[in-house]
């Protein structure tokens, strides 16, 4: 992971992670061809195709269901975006990012579950949603830190995004994710993200081996008292390391939620909303 370690414009941590992991594939692959130095590998795009095809995709006001070819010919990104009425240059709206559970299901369409949690806690506020697949794997796994870089940087290009309102919610493995993203926010997205709303998360900085460090961005997080897969007792000690390093996080407990039941988290999703509008966008 330390490989991620650069401070530099996202979209160009992508073409450094290619050069470094070759997309992450084999080191025991084949090397380059003949002749005098490495040719160009024919199973990868570059940043300015991946740049050109989301251009000329077809996006209109409230929800686009889309595919855009990745970096690496015939790998797709899957993503759900949400675009609200009214954007403008003069009216520039803030940008969620919202992670799925259960990354590791595979689920083609899991992309989609907007409207049971992220929907709703956001309704009325004028918000562009972007919520990607995980394609099978964990959200900190490199491939999805390459697809989240470069759908931000896209979308964030392309339409009037209020840059200093870009927030990172998920639930479950969601969460984990929104964990990562915030703890890495400086040396992957290169600040982009002011907050992150993580739920019903059990989250130690997984990649690197459970040390804890200060988040540099506010964090709210939400857990059922009741979690039957990830008990509040555990995520409370995260949280409370965390806070020991300095960290801004506010713990909030929904009473008597379980795990299996993010709908229910709703209410709980609004008062994040009101801390974001008061005292993180205020």
């Amino acid at each position: 992971m330390q490989q991620f370690i650069l401070k530099t414009r996202p979209f160009l941590v992508i073409i450094l992670l290619i050069l470094f992991t070759g997309c992450g594939g084999d080191d025991d692959g084949p090397g380059p061809g003949p002749g005098p130095g490495p040719g160009p590998d024919p199973d990868v795009r570059t940043a300015q195709d991946v740049i050109d095809d989301f251009n000329n995709l077809e996006i209109t006001e409230g929800k686009n269901d889309l595919e855009l070819e990745s970096l690496q010919i015939g790998v797709f990104w899957k993503f759900r975006l949400i675009v609200p009425e009214g954007a403008s240059a003069t009216n520039k709206r803030p940008l969620v990012l919202r992670l799925h559970g259960a990354a590791r299901s595979g689920s083609p369409d899991a992309h989609l579950s907007t409207e049971c949690l992220v929907e709703p806690g956001f309704e009325g506020k004028d918000v562009f949603i972007l919520s990607p697949n995980s394609n099978g794997i964990f959200w900190y796994q490199e491939p999805n830190i390459v697809q989240v870089q470069a759908l931000l940087d896209l979308v964030s290009s392309r339409f009037d995004v209020d840059k200093d309102r870009v927030v990172s919610m998920g639930y479950s493995d969601g969460g984990n994710g929104s964990w990562f993203f915030a703890e890495f926010n400086s040396v992957l997205f290169g600040d982009q993200f002011s907050a992150s709303i993580p739920m019903a998360s059990s989250y130690r900085n997984p990649p690197s081996g459970g040390d804890v460090s200060k988040i540099d961005i506010p964090v709210y997080v939400i857990h059922g008292t009741d979690d039957d897969l990830f008990p509040i007792e555990t995520t409370r000690g995260f949280v409370d390391e965390y806070i020991a390093e300095g960290s801004d996080i506010t713990f909030a407990e929904a009473e008597g939620l379980v795990h299996n039941a993010p709908c229910s988290y709703v209410s709980y999703l609004r008062e994040a909303v009101n801390w974001l509008e008061t005292e993180v966008w205020d």
